[in-house]
């Protein structure tokens, strides 16, 4: 690997969980990354979520007084959770690279579609906290499927599937969202790890990169408008959709 590469996968490292910080949409940013430096679309889509997962479980620790006083529903939304990235990461390493290949440019031009969305998925008054619906329950399992497919967008949708139908606080929901997608992430990084298809050197190269992008964003959030930091992940979301339509 040349010094070039790795200044490009540290750099991705980096930025992806500083963007994380500020408004998401960090995957973009690690999956384009590997892709360009020769990783198969498979095996990037895995490492991805391996570089990603100390930032969920560093957010998740931050909330962890919210994540306590949710109690019994935080438990049952992990365990839909685990089962349902259980069912989209055993997909993914089922398939052939040539067939998740024809797949992904439509995954990530919806990924980025939604993440573009995202300000107006969110309700726009917040609702009364409630136990959530049984219909809120399935579309989490839907949407843990995605995650521990592909993920891109998928704390978006999260966000959008608890402000609908449980309601309440942000930071509540939000914190919900962080807790389960360290068990989104867990699974996917379990099943990954044993079907062979986590590029290691490059995810060590990245993970120190976004353990300093994470403390950057918080300085970052203070200093740069949220609207350029999505402009710029929905710029690289498209860039990254026509580069995969059309090579």
């Amino acid at each position: 690997m040349s010094i070039s590469e790795v200044l490009l996968l540290f750099s991705a490292g980096f930025l992806s969980s500083a963007v994380n910080a500020i408004a998401g949409g960090g995957t973009f940013l690690t999956f384009g990354a590997l892709t360009l430096v020769g990783v198969p679309p498979i095996m990037a889509n895995a490492t991805s979520s391996v570089t990603q997962f100390p930032g969920y479980v560093t957010s998740a620790l931050a909330y962890r007084t919210e994540i306590r006083e949710a109690g019994r529903e935080a438990w049952v939304l992990a365990g839909l959770s685990l089962a349902g990235s259980l069912v989209g990461a055993l997909i993914l390493v089922s398939m052939s690279n040539p067939s998740f290949r024809s797949l992904v440019p439509w995954l990530l031009l919806g990924a980025t579609l939604v993440f573009a969305a995202g300000p107006y998925l969110r309700p726009k008054t917040l609702q009364p906290e409630q136990p959530i619906t049984l219909p809120g329950k399935l579309a989490q399992f839907a949407t843990a499927i995605y995650g521990g497919f592909f993920g891109a967008g998928m704390g978006i949708m999260m966000l959008a599937v608890l402000g609908l139908t449980k309601g309440g606080d942000y930071h509540k929901l939000n914190a919900l969202k962080n807790f389960i997608a360290v068990i989104i992430a867990f699974i996917a990084i379990v099943v990954f790890s044993s079907g062979g298809v986590v590029a290691w050197l490059p995810a060590v190269i990245m993970i120190p990169g976004g353990a300093l992008g994470g403390y950057a964003g918080v300085w970052m959030a203070r200093r740069v408008p949220q609207a350029v930091i999505r402009a710029l992940v929905v710029g690289v979301g498209l860039l990254l959709s026509w580069y995969y339509f059309t090579s």
